[in-house]
């Protein structure tokens, strides 16, 4: 069982206003999986979640890290950031030892599919982003653990 929502995502403040949503319900455990073509505002989206959970910083784009954690305090929620961009086999998986990193944490993945996909477990809220006339569209699709509490 799953729930869809449409997001019109014009600029910027409404990229961070549903950054924002999502980190008001994250809890650990959760997967926040993003997908879309390049440029489409996956690390955007993240960093809007990160920030809104309370990191101040510099939130990189773990294009070439492939994982960026961030604590809490002095987030509500502990973040594991990951893209999977560069990850030739989903069993690469495995060996950068994302399970370790996922303990008591939320994981915000760019490029799922490249990891094996997330979409299966039910606290995975699944974002699909696209480039739009107006900005962007993003399509949210919520596992079970989201129904009820779908940004």
């Amino acid at each position: 069982m799953s729930e869809e929502k449409r997001y019109d995502l014009p600029g910027l403040a409404a990229m961070e206003r549903l950054g924002s949503a999502i980190a008001e319900r994250l809890k650990p455990g959760d997967v926040v999986a993003l997908e879309g073509g390049l440029g489409a505002g996956k690390t955007t989206l993240a960093r809007a979640v990160i920030g809104a959970l309370g990191y101040e910083g510099e939130v990189p784009s773990p294009t070439f890290t492939i994982v960026e954690t961030y604590d809490a305090p002095p987030l509500r929620v502990p973040v594991v950031h990951a893209d999977f961009y560069r990850l030739e086999d989903p069993a690469e998986v495995e060996e950068i030892g994302l399970d370790d990193y996922r303990e008591d944490a939320a994981l915000i993945a760019e490029w799922p599919d490249h990891a094996g996909g997330f979409a299966h477990e039910p606290g995975c809220l699944s974002i699909t982003l696209e480039i739009a006339d107006s900005g962007r569209i993003a399509i949210a699709r919520g596992g079970a653990d989201w129904l009820g509490r779908m940004p």
